[in-house]
């Protein structure tokens, strides 16, 4: 059994990437305790589960004790957040402590979030609090169940540390989270920032090889994000997710989502939903976030202009010709999944099908879920949902006509999701020292397609009387 100070790590990005990063250390730990582990996931990532509860791999999850083979850095990037160029963001809170290779070969970041102040840290204590690193846990882990392409968490440790917040002192929290890498849209705009056409150059590479090597050029590899990003959005369009926070420091040249700040799932399905308080203006609204996708992807290609043509202008007219595409891409990958959704492979269905819900206004989640009992010949339970059930009638007959498959629809519409008041009820009784709620809460997210009695309580939305929810970034 391999001690977790002899866990061999691999460290292409600093490597390769000299200029985006910066040598850092974690801030000590004074009383670690581990929280969670995600034991599945630390064995697909060939570790010993056993080896990270104790001392050396708690420290290893803390990242104030790491292996010889490991070298810990914060991550350099730019952004665009809420609108707004930062010429300067990084990891101010986190740091990369190396890449693992998986038995299957897969290559993976290991990232820990709540380390402490690094240069990036622009100010804040680098601190992170328990529950939104619990947060961070939870949701990222049901939507891995949930087929969605995310960053995964390993372990939440508790520091023995408090950090100050708005509400108050808070236990403080260090998150390990694993992903196909930390590469982010922001990671892009810092190297074109430099001036320098090698480091940019250098990132480009860099990112062909590891996450898009069918990509024989940057203009290639520009047009691979663009499609696995509008995959990515098209499924959380899907399931109902919020974002809450689409900076271009949080979206990832791989395609997965990642950075749960302020999420959260819709209840009822309106496109004008946001939860985030730091969201003024909704510009992160459950509606909005296919153009912000693509206004984000347009910020990648201005950063990538130097290497696609000598000529600024055959540049530029290489990269609006490859953006145009994305509404293409979004729009074919959101109907193939609402096409599963409701069982048929009609999509004159889908306008007249988006009008009624957008108008009624039904809980998402348990709208698609319920059509599998209508197309089982009991449309009782999802007319029910609606404030006027007969406007959904005209469409359930054309679309009973079709013949949907109720089962397949059963395999793709989840009962459980992440519902936002559960979520925080379960936050706040662990912040108390009280472990169980998330518990349940994460064994009943780990299998959302499977209907069990006794968990009624977690397939509905909050009542009608339930305060507006809001999220905070928690930074």
């Amino acid at each position: 059994m391999t001690a977790a100070t002899e866990i061999a790590f691999e460290n292409t990005f600093v490597r390769d990437l000299d200029g985006l990063y910066l040598p850092w250390q974690a801030a000590p730990a004074p009383d670690a305790r581990l929280v969670l582990l995600n034991e599945s996931l630390a064995g697909e990532l060939g570790l010993d589960p056993a080896q990270l509860r104790t001392p050396e791999g708690v420290a290893l999850l803390t990242g104030t004790t790491v292996p010889d083979s490991a070298t810990t850095v914060a991550q350099a990037y730019a952004g665009h957040q809420f609108g707004n160029y930062s010429p300067r963001l990084g990891d101010g809170r986190a740091l990369l402590v190396g890449e693992l290779v998986t038995p299957d070969g897969a290559r993976r970041d290991l990232h820990l979030k709540g380390s402490g102040r690094t240069p990036f840290a622009r100010g804040g204590d680098g601190r992170a609090p328990l529950g939104p690193m619990l947060r961070e846990y939870v949701i990222s882990e049901a939507m891995h169940a949930l087929g969605v392409p995310s960053t995964r968490s390993l372990a939440v440790v508790a520091t023995g540390e408090p950090v100050l917040r708005d509400r108050g002192p808070e236990p403080g929290a260090v998150l390990a989270r694993t992903a196909a890498s930390h590469l982010r849209v922001g990671t892009f705009q810092f190297a074109a920032a430099t001036g320098e056409v090698d480091v940019l150059r250098r990132l480009a590479e860099y990112a062909i090889a590891r996450h898009h090597p069918q990509a024989s050029s940057p203009l290639e590899l520009y047009r691979a994000v663009i499609a696995v990003q509008a995959g990515l959005v098209a499924r959380w369009m899907q399931i109902g997710f919020v974002h809450g926070v689409m900076n271009t420091d949080n979206m990832t040249i791989s395609g997965e989502t990642i950075d749960y700040g302020p999420c959260a799932f819709l209840d009822a399905h309106d496109p004008a939903t946001w939860y985030s308080s730091i969201d003024s203006g909704g510009r992160y609204a459950y509606g909005n976030q296919p153009g912000i996708a693509q206004w984000n992807l347009a910020r990648l290609g201005e950063s990538l202009l130097g290497l696609f043509a000598d000529s600024q202008e055959e540049a530029v007219r290489l990269a609006t010709e490859e953006l145009a595409g994305f509404a293409d891409a979004y729009l074919a990958a959101r109907d193939r999944g609402y096409l599963a959704k409701i069982g048929v492979g009609t999509p004159e269905l889908l306008a007249d099908l988006f009008a009624v819900i957008e108008d009624q206004k039904p809980d998402h989640t348990l709208f698609f879920r319920r059509l599998s009992e209508a197309a089982r010949g009991d449309a009782g339970p999802v007319r029910a949902l609606l404030s006027d059930p007969a406007a959904l009638d005209p469409w359930l007959e054309s679309w009973r006509a079709a013949g949907p498959d109720a089962d397949a629809m059963d395999r793709v519409n989840p009962v459980y999701v992440p519902r936002n008041h559960l979520v925080e009820e379960a936050l706040g009784a662990a912040v108390e020292g009280d472990l169980e709620p998330v518990q349940w809460l994460l064994q009943v997210l780990a299998d959302p397609f499977t209907e069990r009695a006794g968990y009624e309580r977690y397939a509905q939305p909050a009542g009608p009387d339930s305060p507006p929810f809001t999220t905070f970034c928690g930074t």
